[in-house]
């Protein structure tokens, strides 16, 4: 089967996870593509057995150039097994790492017509380092509110790989 993955991604975790699964995908005997939200012609979509998208979030929200892809194309996601993957911060903590109980998933959701067949949150990364002096300001507190890392030097990884590859093989049964 040949399966796509369109992604958006702030600081490039949200790539790495979507590679990740294209590479468990391919293992499955699949062919994968890869593309960036906004490197996905709409009429690219038609030559795909199957879509997975995957959206970052930064600052509460997931990028509106995901909202507008996903809105401009859902009569034909919706012919295809589809699924789509969050990954935030918030899914860090057990309570919030499933799409039932992830608040960003769900608000996502409501704003959408599109039901996706299967769903994903992945927990992200925090790199301090990396960010920009008032992204690195912002992120800390908002870490600081809700008690994770806050040492600016700090890069942290939160994601469950296994689980990543769990996802892959849900795509591959879909």
């Amino acid at each position: 089967m040949k399966i796509l993955i369109i992604y958006s991604s702030t600081d490039g975790h949200t790539a790495k996870i979507s590679s990740a699964l294209g590479n468990q995908i391919e293992k499955q005997g699949h062919q994968v593509s890869l593309r960036t939200i906004d490197d996905c012609p709409d009429n690219d979509l038609r030559h795909f057995d199957k879509i997975v998208i995957g959206a970052s979030i930064r600052y509460g929200t997931h990028s509106p150039r995901v909202m507008d892809f996903i809105n401009r194309n859902k009569e034909l996601l919706d012919t295809k097994p589809n699924a789509f993957f969050s990954v935030n911060v918030v899914a860090r903590k057990p309570e919030k790492n499933r799409p039932e109980t992830n608040p960003y998933l769900q608000k996502f959701l409501k704003r959408i017509a599109w039901c996706p067949r299967e769903l994903a949150v992945f927990a992200g990364r925090i790199d301090y380092p990396s960010y920009r002096f008032l992204d690195r300001l912002m992120i800390r507190l908002i870490m600081w509110m809700t008690k994770g890392p806050t040492d600016p030097n700090a890069v942290v990884e939160f994601t469950d790989w296994q689980q990543v590859e769990e996802f892959g093989r849900l795509i591959c049964r879909m």
